[in-house]
């Protein structure tokens, strides 16, 4: 056999053998039980959550003129269906909350910080991270999280709007770079959350090699997610036949539940390329133990 053939069917036998441990963990940790619990538990803590990123905008008079643009792009750009519907009903019931006493105002709190913990907990039973945080870092994280997190989404899309408006600039010596740019801001936007997702949430230290290859891969997931289920739903409009007026709720409920998939699927892929190069860096430096092993026998 020829020795490149050998080559490409040892790679090949070395990446069969990863795609059936990556889909081993997937079943291992049951990621659809998992997605649904997750979106149940993002539907009862969207608009608290909303509501608490909305006042803390109002507390940043320089970040209250992105507010507008930050929900239009957020609910053009990732949920793929009736995101006009969605936007009024969550900004009707996040304007609500707004109005609730100190003590309603710190009980949605609670509850945003609660979808946080629940994802913190996933994502560390994926990585079988068993040692937990002490509560006093862990709420800390998860208030800077909830704080910090439209501040920084705020802030990016400020710059990313300046970049956009010089990238128009470039049209005159490449017709449609702006247009092209655009299309690619979700997709870099969602790489970049997933991930810091993958590398800050779980309790361990995640390397770049791996959390990036998985944010990659969740953030294709995702696109091609949005896509094809704006398909589905334009052309097999069954939710809106059955359940009319009230359709927005079973496909935002739907649509959560499918995005879970994707970011549990892409924790999975990072951790198990992770393993993969832990794996390789263990078995290099236990042959350069035996290189430097033998070295030494020789030179005696």
């Amino acid at each position: 056999m020829h020795p490149y053939i050998a080559r490409m069917m040892v790679v090949s036998k070395r990446h069969l053998s990863w795609w059936r441990h990556f889909l081993a963990r997937c079943k291992q940790d049951h990621i659809t039980i998992n997605a649904g619990y997750l979106a149940y538990v993002t539907l009862l803590s969207l608009v608290p959550f909303m509501a608490v990123v909305f006042a803390i905008f109002s507390a940043f008079p320089v970040f209250e003129s992105f507010k507008a643009t930050i929900e239009n792009f957020l609910f053009t750009n990732f949920v793929p269906t009736s995101s006009d519907a969605i936007r009024q009903h969550i900004g009707a019931f996040a304007g609500n909350a707004s109005k609730m006493t100190t003590v309603g105002i710190a009980f949605l709190i609670v509850v945003a910080l609660f979808l946080i913990r629940n994802v913190d907990a996933t994502l560390n039973r994926i990585w079988r991270i068993h040692t937990k945080r002490p509560i006093v870092i862990s709420f800390a994280i998860y208030w800077m999280v909830l704080t910090l997190g439209p501040v920084l989404l705020a802030a990016s899309l400020g710059v990313t709007s300046y970049l956009v408006s010089l990238a128009s600039f470039a049209d005159q010596g490449i017709p449609g770079f702006s247009g092209f740019l655009l299309k690619l801001l979700p997709f870099i936007i969602s790489t970049a959350g997933f991930m810091m997702l993958y590398t800050l949430v779980p309790n361990t230290e995640v390397p770049i090699k791996a959390s990036l290859p998985g944010a990659m891969f969740a953030a294709l997931l995702f696109e091609l997610s949005k896509k094809g289920f704006a398909a589905y739903v334009s052309n097999f409009p069954s939710y809106e036949v059955i359940y009319g007026a009230l359709a927005t709720v079973p496909i935002l409920f739907v649509w959560v539940y499918v995005s879970w998939i994707v970011v549990l699927l892409g924790a999975e892929f990072t951790v198990t390329l992770q393993f993969a190069l832990n794996k390789q860096k263990n078995a290099q430096s236990e042959e350069e133990k035996e290189v430097d092993a033998s070295t030494n026998t020789e030179s005696k």
